[in-house]
């Protein structure tokens, strides 16, 4: 492909390769060695709780095909050890598209947004290095987190075979969304709606797959995964005699998008967007003439959305809670396990705390995600001009932490209130199991506030390293998916703030940790209050 002066467009792709590379040196390892140990885990403690076959296949046979469970994690194609390794891990496989799509749009439409795409490309770099080094960068992770995925299975013993083709599902998974993030990040000339845009197609591929998995043969709706990309990786069917050639529409849909996002590349200009914005009125409603104002309407898409999202997550969590207790029958070690997941009262209890830690995790992300709007705002030279104007600083950025505080509130109560009525609806107890289950999301707040209180912090003292605030959220979720199963030390499980979370539905409300919680994150958010007041206004 050529440039406007008739060279190479690429030019440069290397020297921004080793550049993303640089700045992503602590996050890229990490989530690729969090996500790729997953698979081990899982296969070990399946190991340890089924070590015959009569045990796995009782397991397939009750728990595995329970319908609920198949439209949480997938469908399950044999009752080995490796079959049963694979349909765990099948919400690991969206989790790799969902980083697959924010790291090309970030080296990609973020680097536009902020200005430094021009100012590289005002040298000598063609018109699509970025594009090209970012799509390099991500595929290339997604293949080592696939490689390391499969030597981790080899090590438990599985069959080659099965455990290639489930590398080769990983890397999958991870090129078609980098590549719907490199088409979504041409469309449009803001990084949060490229993000939105490319969640927006993770989310109807999830539910087409869940739709298709759950309806099943018996209810016709079988074909509806087959419209999904989540749901061909899933049909490789790794350690269940293999379908090699799922993987070819999988990379027929990635490289055909990567080549639509080089097109739509060359017609647009830099920091421009295929699609024109849509411009507004030149005087503004008196409802949007506040920084509160504003900041609702910067943030209320993605509130609505992750809330959508959340309801459909604890729809499907409440629905699979019954499947817990056929797990319990079918193994008196399970009840161990439960235990130490969360909950100290039953099987269900047990289950329901830890899926609430789970959404906890997920709100987290939201709530990092809408605390440092205020640095892509600030990075894309939008708030110089409010705060030059009669607008105070702690104004400005109360607006947004009233999203970043509150949202988080928001889409756990939809989790948690959906979870309830979806499980309490099968238990004939909905009224009952309502509050239980609300209250033991609600009480994730204050470790969900922790993060966000470290966001704020990072942006208003260092806004260079917000991305640590990311790496932080990584490190909460590997110590809680692997510290209890890898029997990690007390020590290290409480650098996780969600470690000192009640266990709730089934435990005891203890105050005093909650009250710390709080206490780190009000520390955390006034130093970041603080440090904003003082510091110049852009920093890059």
């Amino acid at each position: 492909m050529s440039g406007p002066g008739g060279g190479s467009a690429t030019p440069g792709a290397g020297g921004l390769v080793r550049l993303i590379l640089r700045r992503d040196r602590v996050i890229l390892p990490l989530w690729i060695l969090a996500l790729a140990a997953l698979p081990t885990v899982y296969a070990s403690s399946l190991a340890e709780l089924y070590p015959t076959q009569a045990g796995l296949t009782a397991y397939a046979n009750g728990t595995a095909s329970n319908p609920s469970m198949v439209a949480l994690l997938g469908p399950l194609h044999g009752d080995s050890l490796g079959a049963l390794t694979v349909q765990r891990c099948g919400f690991l496989l969206a989790i790799i598209a969902l980083a697959s799509l924010l790291t090309v749009v970030r080296h990609t439409r973020t680097e536009e947004e902020a200005g430094r795409r021009e100012l590289l490309g005002s040298a000598a770099l063609g018109r699509h290095a970025g594009l090209t080094a970012a799509l390099l960068v991500t595929v290339g992770a997604d293949a080592v987190l696939g490689l390391l995925a499969a030597l981790g299975l080899l090590g438990q013993g599985l069959p080659a075979t099965g455990a290639v083709a489930f590398g080769l599902a990983v890397l999958a998974s991870g090129a078609v969304f980098a590549a719907v993030g490199a088409v979504t990040a041409q469309l449009s000339e803001s990084a949060g709606a490229a993000r939105g845009l490319g969640l927006g197609v993770l989310g109807l591929a999830f539910l087409l797959r869940l739709a298709g998995d759950s309806g099943g043969r018996d209810g016709g709706l079988g074909w509806l995964s087959w419209l999904s990309p989540v749901g061909w990786v899933q049909q490789i069917r790794a350690f269940a005699g293999e379908r090699w050639w799922v993987l070819a529409p999988a990379a027929g849909l990635a490289v055909t998008l990567a080549a639509l996002a080089y097109a739509l590349s060359a017609r647009r200009d830099v920091a421009a967007g295929v699609l024109p914005p849509r411009l507004g009125p030149a005087t503004a409603a008196p409802s949007l003439r506040s920084p509160l104002a504003l900041a609702w309407r910067l943030h209320r898409n993605a509130l609505i959305g992750w809330s959508v999202g959340f309801g459909v997550l604890g729809t499907v969590l409440g629905g699979a809670a019954d499947a817990v207790r056929e797990a319990a029958d079918n193994s008196p070690d399970l009840e161990e396990i439960l235990v130490r997941m969360g909950g100290q009262t039953g099987f269900v209890d047990a289950y329901l705390a830890g899926m609430m830690g789970l959404v906890a995790l997920g709100a987290a992300g939201y709530a990092i995600s809408a605390a440092l709007r205020m640095r892509t705002e600030e990075a894309a030279l939008r708030s110089e001009p409010l705060l030059a104007a009669a607008v105070p600083r702690l104004r400005w950025t109360g607006g947004h932490l009233v999203f970043a505080l509150l949202g988080p509130a928001v889409v756990l109560a939809v989790g948690g209130a959906a979870t309830a009525l979806s499980y309490g609806a099968a238990a004939g107890d909905t009224w009952g199991q309502l509050p239980r289950v609300l209250g033991a999301a609600l009480v994730q707040l204050p470790a969900v506030w922790v993060l966000a209180g470290l966001a704020v912090a990072l942006f208003g003292l260092v806004p260079r390293l917000t991305v640590v605030s990311w790496a932080a959220l990584a490190a909460c979720v590997l110590l809680g998916q692997l510290g209890a199963v890898l029997r990690l030390s007390q020590a290290l499980l409480d650098v996780s703030p969600f470690t000192h979370v009640p266990r709730l539905p089934g435990g005891e409300l203890t105050v005093p940790p909650l009250a710390w919680l709080l206490g780190v994150a009000l520390v955390l958010t006034a130093a970041g209050l603080a440090g904003f007041r003082r510091r110049d206004v852009p920093v890059s």
